[in-house]
């Protein structure tokens, strides 16, 4: 199970995600824990067994237990606030934004890891699950933590490949019932 036998599972007509992947993961510049940290949570937002299958035993490979688990609480926390928060905005009442919430997102103060990766992957996520306020919330604190704009572009970059190879995969295995 690995990043090679993900990419050796795309098909030659998606054969720019193979590269793609290979490229925002394998040649990434960010650190190992911001890098795997950002792989694991998209790739659970990714709602992709095949890819988090694949990528999951080498993200813990390559993350402390801490960091494996606050990269999975980014992933779940930021499930329910990309709905909500995404709602939210998209209702033309806006009299729902001075609401309170009434949500418990603890792990967002004290997610066990440092804020900035944490930060990064709860911004990684909410690019997949196409949350606008979510991503300005966490690229705010990004940038106000001296994140340059080349990292966070990262984040995003490794989210939106990971979310088209899981799209790919999971229709491929479908497809294949059918030949």
């Amino acid at each position: 199970m690995s990043l090679d036998t993900l990419k050796s599972a795309v098909p030659e007509h998606a054969k720019d995600l193979k590269l793609n992947l290979g490229s925002v993961i394998g040649n990434s510049e960010l650190p190992a824990q911001q890098l795997w940290g950002t792989v694991l949570a998209t790739a659970i937002a990714s709602r992709s067994p095949i890819v988090l299958r694949e990528l999951a035993p080498e993200a813990k490979a390559n993350l402390s237990p801490e960091a494996y688990r606050a990269a999975k609480s980014a992933a779940a926390v930021m499930a329910m606030n990309n709905v909500f928060y995404r709602t939210r905005h998209l209702l033309s009442d806006h009299e729902y934004g001075t609401l309170r919430a009434g949500l418990r997102m603890n792990v967002i103060g004290n997610p066990g890891v440092d804020k900035v990766d944490f930060e990064l992957w709860s911004f990684a996520v909410s690019a997949i699950n196409g949350c606008g306020m979510c991503l300005d919330s966490h690229e705010q604190v990004l940038r106000k933590a001296g994140v340059d704009r080349e990292v966070v572009q990262e984040a995003f970059k490794i989210a939106s490949v990971v979310e088209a190879v899981g799209v790919t995969l999971d229709a491929e295995a479908v497809l294949a019932e059918f030949e």
